[in-house]
């Protein structure tokens, strides 16, 4: 939307945050409830867990901002120049238990040589990645659903004010 301003990727983007947010905080939540029993703390500065809280931070300035600026268009903008400058936290993410000693573990599904966890572990990871996606997708078309139709209602609304 920044470089096109295509309305729908606006809309997409909007749409997409607070689900991503849900998501990352679940990640969180459920990562401390395992990491309890397993390391003794429910929160360490792993490398891992920081750029995760991270990556939370980034969604929910991203939704605030969204809500500070009225104008639309700006607050679009803004917010599509923040996404990529979160955007950079990703591949720390991805990487973070490569590039620092963490607690961690390494490949494991996606190892070379092929996959090291057991089928019996795997198989349920693999559908569970399978479901999350998909309700990730169902929820964000309902959402940009939504965000279409309050587009639609806020541009009649300016029709018949005039």
């Amino acid at each position: 939307s920044l470089v096109f301003r295509q309305a729908l990727a606006d809309a997409a983007a909007r749409a997409a945050a607070p689900i991503g947010a849900v998501f990352t905080a679940l990640a969180l939540a459920t990562g401390s409830l395992w990491g309890k029993p397993m390391w003794g703390a429910w929160w360490v500065w792993d490398a891992r867990l920081t750029s995760v809280l991270v990556l939370f931070l980034f969604y929910l300035a991203y939704m605030a901002l969204r809500a500070a600026i009225d104008d639309e268009t700006k607050g679009a903008r803004a917010a599509a120049i923040l996404a990529l400058v979160g955007l950079v936290n990703v591949p720390v993410v991805h990487w973070s238990v490569e590039w620092w000693n963490t607690l961690h573990q390494g490949r494991t599904v996606f190892a070379a040589g092929g996959s090291r966890a057991a089928t019996v572990f795997l198989i349920p990871l693999l559908l569970m990645s399978l479901s999350y996606m998909a309700a990730f997708g169902a929820l964000w078309l309902v959402r940009i659903r939504g965000e279409v139709w309050r587009r639609r209602a806020a541009a009649a609304e300016a029709r018949l004010a005039r």
